[in-house]
C-alpha cells in the first residue's frame, strides 16, 4: 500500500523549524506519509520570483491535503494576501479555528473548549470592491453575502457539532446595525438551525459575544459566524487558552483542505530554535481528523498534554527554557 502524500509548505520566519517539529512527531507516531514539500511567502518570492508560484499551487490540488507554517505577504502596494488568495484558489469556504485548555499554560481559564467556525470566501474580510480616492480622502470596500455561502457554512458548524457530540451552537451577527449583509445571515443561519433540533441554538451580537468570551467562556461551545467576525473572535480564544502559539486552524473546501499555525512568521525569533511548535502540532491533530486517523490524533495531544502539564521540557512562552527541538523530543518521548 502506498503512502498517502502531503504537501508540507514550511513557511517564512520560525514556520520551518515548526513545521519539522511537527513532522518529526507525525513520524514517530507511526502516520507514514509522503512528504511534498513546496514553497510559498518570502521564500518562493527569493527564490521563483512570485508568492504562490505555480508548482505549489499544483501540488496542493494533487494532495488535496496541506500542512503549512506562516507565511509572510510583504507590506505594499501589489502583493495580495497569500492566505486570502489560498482560500480564493481552493474555495476553502469554512474556516475551524479550534481552542481547548491545556494544563500548565499561562491562561486565566481552565477547562476551555471552544470551536469558532468562520466564513471563509465572502463578507468584508474577501477585499472585494476596495478604492480609495485618488486625493486619498476617502475609501471604500464591500460586504458581499449571499445566501449559498452561508447556508454552507452554516451547515457545515450543525454537522460539526453533531458530529463532535457537541450541545450548542452560538450564530455571531451585527443583524441590528449591518441589516442587508449581517441580516441575511442570521436569516439563512435561523433557517437551518431548526433543520437540527437536537442541537440547541443561540444567537449573539457581536460585540456581546466578545463581552460574554471574556467573562462567561464556559456558556460557549461551538461558534458560527461570517468572515471578518470570525477572524477577530479566533483570535480572542486563543487568549483563552495561553495565545496563538496554542491555536491551530484548519482551511476546509469540497475537495482541498489546509492546516496551518494561525500566528505570524515572527521573524524576530527565526533561526533562534525557541519557538514553540504547538499550534502547527495541534493543526497537524486536525489534519489526522480530517483524515480519519483518529487513534493518531489522540496519540500526539495526550503527549501534548502530558508534556506541557509536566512542565518541565517546555518552551518560554509556556514557563520553561527548553528549545523548540528540546521540546519537541520530549513530546516525542511521551508518544
Amino acid at each position: 500500500m502506498s503512502k498517502r502524500s502531503i504537501t508540507v509548505i514550511p513557511g517564512d520566519g520560525i514556520g520551518p523549524s515548526i513545521i519539522d517539529a511537527a513532522l518529526q512527531i507525525l513520524d514517530h507516531a507511526g502516520c507514514d506519509f509522503h512528504y511534498d514539500y513546496a514553497d510559498a511567502g518570502l521564500m518562493a518570492l527569493e527564490k521563483h520570483g512570485e508568492l504562490l508560484p505555480q508548482a505549489t499551487l499544483d501540488l496542493i490540488a494533487k494532495n488535496k491535503i496541506t500542512l503549512k507554517g506562516p507565511l509572510t505577504t510583504p507590506v505594499g502596494g501589489g502583493f495580495t494576501s497569500i492566505n486570502v488568495s489560498l482560500r480564493k484558489l481552493f474555495n476553502l469556504y469554512a474556516n475551524v479555528r479550534p481552542v481547548v485548555s491545556f494544563e500548565g499554560t499561562k491562561s486565566r481559564f481552565e477547562n476551555i473548549d471552544i470551536i469558532t467556525i468562520r466564513e471563509n470566501t465572502e463578507g468584508m474580510y474577501s477585499g472585494a470592491g476596495q478604492k480609495r480616492s485618488d486625493d486619498n480622502a476617502s475609501a471604500e470596500a464591500m460586504s458581499i453575502i449571499t445566501r449559498e455561502g452561508a447556508e454552507r457554512i452554516v451547515v457545515f458548524a450543525y454537522e460539526l457539532a453533531r458530529n463532535e457530540g457537541r450541545k450548542k451552537v452560538t450564530i455571531v451577527h451585527k443583524a441590528n446595525i449591518l441589516k442587508s449583509t449581517s441580516g441575511l445571515f442570521l436569516d439563512v443561519a435561523r433557517e437551518v438551525a431548526k433543520r437540527y433540533p437536537d442541537i440547541e441554538t443561540n444567537e449573539m451580537i457581536v460585540d456581546a459575544a466578545c463581552m460574554n468570551l471574556v467573562m462567561y467562556p464556559e456558556r460557549f461551545d461551538v461558534i458560527v459566524t461570517t468572515n471578518l467576525f470570525g477572524d477577530i473572535l479566533s483570535d480572542l480564544c486563543a487568549g483563552l487558552v495561553g495565545g496563538l502559539g496554542m491555536a491551530p486552524g484548519a482551511n476546509i473546501g469540497k475537495d482541498v483542505a489546509i492546516f496551518e499555525a494561525v500566528h505570524g512568521s515572527a521573524p524576530d525569533i527565526a533561526g533562534q530554535n525557541i519557538a514553540n511548535p504547538c499550534s502547527v502540532i495541534l493543526a497537524s491533530i486536525q489534519m489526522l481528523e480530517h483524515l480519519g486517523m483518529q487513534d493518531k490524533a489522540r496519540q500526539i495531544r495526550e503527549a501534548v498534554r502530558k508534556t506541557i502539564a509536566e512542565g518541565k521540557t517546555v518552551t518560554r512562552d509556556l514557563g520553561g527554557t527548553a528549545s523548540t527541538t528540546e521540546f519537541t523530543q520530549a513530546i516525542i518521548a511521551n508518544l
